[in-house]
């Protein structure tokens, strides 16, 4: 069996070390070629590379953002039974797609996983998202859980550690700070149903939770899967009252069985299992994939992908 290993050894908690702990291992099970990524968007083309090479596997050592691009150059030529099924080793700071699929958070017991599924050719074919041309594996937003990512790259590009409470206090400066709450930009259009106007963010969920504090799961659609198609939540406006009640929802939901309660009230706009939308926006909004800030968009049409990712697991 062949496989590509690519590193990104920028990662938050990916370390030489690491690396080279883990090459040792895969390499007693696969035919392993390493590759480490140099520049954004560069795991895409090495991941793109090892597809059109006929590689049996692409595994990423990194973080959610490597997997999304690695994910993106994989299915670079379209969906089909041909491509290399894919692996991840959480090397990230959250690690949401990794831990998402069942694996666990700490990179050597995953390694251990991952090792175990390849001895036993052990694999799950996995539903993605589609905005516009590119794929997601867990989530997507415009507007103000987007603004907020976008605040956390600034903050990691001035030497500060991606954390819990950097996201949290992204998020209270972004809200109280720069944030119109009275502005309501965003139209949804679901084929066959009428327009929703009049919302101030949307999240957009492939899989359940949308992300993690810690070892806490956050979930803003309960219902989401890999098997299903995509689910969202939209928040009416972004005035303090209701956007406060919806992230205290979103901190605070509490297990019921096998699910989180998901925010609710007026508030709040749910939809469950599409298959396709679009969102648009009077102005460009910040845009988000898979926890890495993408730009402004004023529209993105959204599909789901069923099966379209093979993963070892």
């Amino acid at each position: 069996m062949r496989a590509v290993l690519v590193v990104n050894h920028k990662a938050t908690t990916t370390s030489s070390r690491v690396r080279d702990v883990l090459v040792q291992a895969l390499g007693s099970v696969v035919d392993l070629r390493v590759e480490h990524t140099t520049r954004r968007g560069h795991a895409a083309t090495l991941a793109r590379e090892a597809t059109l090479a006929g590689v049996d596997v692409v595994v990423v050592l990194g973080g959610d953002g490597t997997v999304n691009e690695a994910v993106n150059g994989l299915l670079s030529e379209g969906v089909g039974p041909d491509n290399p099924a894919f692996a991840v080793v959480p090397g990230g700071s959250t690690n949401v797609f990794a831990r998402a699929i069942g694996l666990p958070s700490d990179w050597v017991e995953a390694t251990g996983v991952l090792l175990e599924a390849l001895r036993a050719n052990r694999s799950r074919l996995i539903g993605l998202g589609r905005a516009d041309e590119r794929y997601f594996t867990f989530c997507a937003g415009i507007g103000l859980d987007a603004q907020v990512v976008r605040r956390v790259e600034q903050a990691r590009l001035h030497g500060r550690r991606a954390s819990p409470a950097l996201y949290l206090r992204s998020t209270l400066g972004q809200y109280l700070l720069h944030t119109d709450h009275r502005s309501a930009p965003i139209t949804l259009e679901v084929p066959g149903q009428e327009p929703e106007h009049g919302l101030g963010t949307v999240i957009v969920q492939n899989t359940r939770p949308w992300t993690y504090l810690r070892g806490r799961p956050v979930t803003a659609c309960p219902r989401a899967s890999f098997d299903l198609g995509l689910d969202l939540l939209a928040v009416r406006g972004l005035r303090l009252a209701g956007t406060t009640r919806t992230m205290a929802q979103l901190i605070g939901g509490r297990d019921r069985g096998d699910r989180t309660r998901g925010p609710h009230g007026s508030a709040v706009l749910h939809h469950h299992d599409l298959t396709e939308f679009t969102v648009k926006a009077d102005a460009p909004l910040a845009f988000q994939i898979d926890g890495d800030y993408l730009g402004m968009r004023d529209g993105i049409k959204f599909t789901s992908s069923p099966r379209a990712l093979r993963v070892i697991c």
